[in-house]
């Protein structure tokens, strides 16, 4: 919406929405900050107890983690103390002892095998053999064992690879090394305990676990490699990354990152004896109120609010609007003419002075609005009298020029006709000081002129007048074709060549009655003819009448309305056509509408 929009928008919304929409929105402002604090507060609180919960919850994963750790050592140690140190190879079998011990740890174990140091495979439970072609001197682990042997050492989660298994499956392992000392008879060499640590039994301790709204857990080993991740095939197939190479360099407790543009919590714990680190992962944007429950308890407290918010705004600018309403009512009644209305004076102190205010007011534009009226009146007459009287007095002196020239050259008839013609000419002119007369006396007086003016020219000129017998009784203007035929004479034909005609049609056409004169002189050119009717001022001739053309236009309006007045066409060297349009009024009805 631009601005004009918006503006017209607030101009018409009532003063009581006005006044509510304010209180309302500075309430749900005060409302929104407030609020904005509050939770700003709470979920800094609730992020410090989730951080303390996935702090607890961390500390009870790595406890789970490092006694299922020292379970497989305990197991370790049992089968290097309990069986493989106290027996001699060279005399004894040792695989039923170390039958008995995989079937009872066999849910997290997966094979038990006793390697010498040159890689042959001594015992195997439950699997038969090594992998055909597979020298496990050369594999990474094989060397780490045999050179660290004070350690245990664990390998990162692998596909099983190094047994014959019979039922063909491929299981998840880690594997678990450790240097031991094997008796032949007697003599002792170092061999290799190698446990495959069932990583599904591994995996469940740390997939049971919830940190809530999107936390999670992993795990890496001393080289950064991972052993538990909840995403591990996204992360191994490159659809997702870890901070691994941060998570190197924590140390246990907690930090806060930011990793690919997102803010989190890091907890870090260390598992004994491995090396590896337990890790949770709580993403800031995650500890926010974002619960089903506190979702609903907020919308509930929030609507309640918002709810008695409106009623007491509603209350409250109602209060102040009623009485504005009901003095508005008052001004609406005033401003459609209804002067006499008595004007609501109650409310508040400004109100109350306001409402007498308006109701003086009122009085005072009733008054005055009767004097312009009576004033209207008065200049209305005015204008018509001064229009009516703008004769040019050099016609008068023109037309009397020629009639002493007449008597003077003896030409009495024509003196006689054109004295007549004039008498004629003023009696209607003055017409008792009336403004409208008939057609009749129009054309009369028009008639009268264009004699008078044929013999000044010395019959330069033909003129001819038709008008129907029905049109004859219509109300005309007076002194309107006058100056339009004025103006025909002295712009249109004086300086032609040949013989000027003039010719004046008068009709009635529905509800209208038309007046035109034509005449074949000069012409004018379009901008001519509009200067005619503008505000222009134009200098009148010596010689006519001075009322000129756009005087003619004006009166018609000002006594008949906009609705009417001149049409001009012309065009240079072809002439002029004037049309007046007035209302097809009888003259007697006229007469009476202007008297009352």
């Amino acid at each position: 919406m631009d601005k004009r929009a918006w503006g017209g928008f607030w101009r018409k919304i009532s003063i009581r929405y006005t006044i509510f929409i304010y209180f309302t929105v500075s309430a749900l402002i005060a409302m929104l900050l407030s609020g904005e604090a509050l939770y700003v507060q709470m979920s800094r609180q609730l992020a410090a107890v989730v951080q303390e919960e996935s702090q607890a919850v961390l500390g009870q994963v790595n406890r789970s983690v490092d006694s299922y750790i020292r379970t497989i050592m305990k197991l370790s140690d049992s089968l290097y103390y309990g069986v493989i140190k106290n027996a001699d190879l060279s005399e004894e079998h040792i695989n039923d002892q170390i039958t008995l011990l995989y079937d009872n740890n066999k849910d997290s174990i997966a094979n038990i095998a006793l390697l010498s140091k040159e890689g042959e495979l001594l015992e195997a439970v439950p699997a038969a053999r090594l992998k055909t072609g597979l020298d496990v001197t050369k594999e990474e682990w094989f060397g780490n064992t045999l050179e660290r042997t004070d350690n245990l050492h664990f390998t990162t989660p692998h596909v099983q690879y190094i047994f014959d298994n019979s039922d063909q499956q491929y299981r998840w392992v880690i594997t678990l090394t450790r240097a031991v000392e094997i008796t032949h008879g007697t003599s002792t060499e170092q061999g290799i305990l190698l446990i495959d640590i069932r990583y599904s039994s591994l995996r469940q301790i740390l997939e049971d676990i919830s940190l809530g709204n999107q936390g999670y857990l992993y795990m890496i080993d001393s080289g950064g490699e991972l052993i538990y991740h909840p995403k591990m095939q996204l992360i191994e197939t490159g659809q997702m990354k870890e901070n691994i190479s941060a998570a190197l360099e924590y140390r246990d407790g907690s930090y806060r990152e930011e990793y690919e543009g997102e803010k989190r919590n890091i907890s870090v714990k260390s598992v004994g004896y491995t090396g590896w680190k337990l890790l949770s992962v709580t993403p800031e944007k995650g500890l926010s109120l974002s619960n089903l429950k506190m979702r609903l308890f907020v919308a509930f407290v929030a609507a309640s609010f918002l709810f008695a918010l409106v009623l007491i705004n509603a209350f409250i600018s109602s209060r102040i609007t009623n009485p504005i309403q009901e003095l508005e009512k008052s001004v609406n009644a005033i401003e459609e003419g209804e002067l006499d209305t008595e004007v609501y004076t109650g409310g508040s102190y400004e109100i109350r002075h306001l409402g007498r205010s308006i109701g003086d007011m009122a009085k005072q534009i009733k008054k005055l609005m009767q004097d312009i009226v009576t004033e209207h009146e008065s200049k209305r007459k005015s204008e018509f009298d001064t229009l009516q009287s703008q004769i040019n007095p050099h016609f008068l002196y023109n037309t009397l020029d020629i009639i002493v020239w007449m008597i003077e050259n003896e030409q009495k008839q024509e003196a006689v006709k054109v004295v007549t013609a004039l008498a004629r000419f003023f009696r209607i002119s003055l017409s008792k000081g009336k403004s409208i007369i008939p057609v009749r006396d129009e054309l009369e007086h028009v008639r009268n002129y264009l004699t008078i003016q044929q013999m000044r020219f010395k019959n330069k000129f033909l003129y001819e007048i038709h008008a129907e017998e029905e049109v004859m009784d219509l109300a005309c203007l007076k002194l309107m074709l006058q100056p339009l035929v004025e103006n025909a004479i002295y712009h249109g034909m004086e300086f032609m060549d040949g013989d000027g005609e003039i010719r004046i049609e008068v009709c009635r056409e529905g509800d209208e009655l038309l007046l035109e004169i034509r005449d074949n002189g000069l012409g004018m050119t379009q901008e001519q003819v509009k200067n005619l009717l503008s505000e222009k001022p134009r200098v009148s001739s010596r010689r006519g009448s001075g009322i000129g053309v756009k005087n003619v236009n004006e009166r018609i309006r000002l006594y008949f309305g906009e609705d009417y007045g001149l049409e001009i066409w012309s065009e240079p060297d072809e002439g002029t056509a004037i049309r007046c349009h007035l209302p097809a009024k009888i003259y007697t009805e006229a007469m009476e509408k202007e008297r009352t």
